[in-house]
């Protein structure tokens, strides 16, 4: 079996619940605050490890009282954080949410997260079978160097470039499995996309991130469209009521590294983490919401053939 390891940011969460969001320029009232471990590297490492995956998270933190909290956090929910620096001279990241109607809006200070280097993804000691994951949470320098050296091992890559942000084609060339959403797409492919485009249209822009990998779409309640040797899979999506979208791509992409890391196929790791996505949209926060091996394993046996398509 091959291990997972997560090289990105670790950011405690502070949510303000509200019943729509503000405009520019205007204040709104809320109804609750909420203190939630976040952040796309811890997410996407707590999804995989409650998949019961060795799971390895490669980042740093703050010396102040969220830094304290997230390690707390990780470490009960099964995460290796051997190689989580702890950072002086800096506060540990923190994202400032705002959710209304299941919608959310984000705002990232990097903090420690901003601080992460080719020396500290160069402590891991990959081998053919793990898959190393990352995102844009991390200094981009920082995500070439761990996965020159995961390449060099045999090892899978996959990227999640989010927050949208160009990237230079030499990054992206080291990546075997890109996972991003339709916003993210159209930055990396210099063009506009909706939600509501077609399967067509998303395989187009797909295509032009160069031969060679693979790519996958998330749309959230219309599935996950991914492009396979060019020719693309369409896994469907579920039909469930959502109350906090946060961390559904992050739940998304850690599930799916711990399936390919004990070597299910793309096909069955992309409809595992399909349905773990869907139970993580049905909970408040990011990495708290992230669901066991056995509620995905029971979702997955106690759906009918059909089920949750949409029409």
């Amino acid at each position: 079996m091959g291990r997972v390891f997560v090289a990105g940011s670790i950011n405690m969460d502070v949510v303000a619940t509200a019943e729509r969001h503000p405009r520019v320029g205007e204040t709104v009232a809320g109804e609750a605050v909420l203190y939630f471990p976040g952040g796309k590297g811890a997410n996407q490492a707590v999804a995989s490890a409650k998949q019961g995956i060795p799971t390895t998270l490669i980042g740093r933190l703050g010396t102040d009282a969220f830094g304290k909290e997230l390690r707390t956090f990780l470490a009960a929910q099964g995460v290796d954080l051997s190689l989580v620096k702890d950072t002086a001279g800096t506060h540990s990241g923190t994202a400032i949410i705002t959710i209304a109607n299941a919608d959310n809006t984000i705002v990232v200070v990097p903090g420690a997260n901003g601080l992460v280097d080719a020396d500290d993804v160069a402590a891991p000691v990959l081998t053919k079978g793990d898959v190393a994951v990352s995102q844009f949470e991390i200094p981009l320098p920082a995500i070439a160097a761990f996965f020159r050296r995961a390449r060099a091992a045999g090892a899978t890559t996959i990227l999640n470039p989010a927050p949208a942000k160009q990237a230079d084609r030499a990054l992206l060339d080291l990546v075997d499995i890109l996972i991003l959403n339709e916003t993210e797409l159209g930055a990396l492919a210099g063009t506009e996309l909706r939600d509501n485009d077609t399967p067509e249209r998303f395989s187009e822009a797909a295509r032009t991130l160069g031969r060679g990998k693979i790519v996958c779409v998330t749309l959230g309640k219309r599935g996950v469209l991914a492009l396979v040797e060019d020719q693309p899979l369409l896994v469907p999506g579920r039909k469930v009521k959502a109350v906090d979208t946060t961390g559904a791509g992050d739940c998304f992409v850690g599930a799916l590294a711990s399936q390919l890391a004990i070597g299910k196929q793309l096909g069955d790791g992309l409809a595992y983490a399909n349905v773990a996505a869907s139970i993580c949209v049905q909970r408040m926060g990011a990495a708290p919401a992230m669901p066991t091996a056995r509620e995905v394993e029971d979702a997955l046996s106690t759906r009918r053939p059909g089920e949750g398509r949409d029409p």
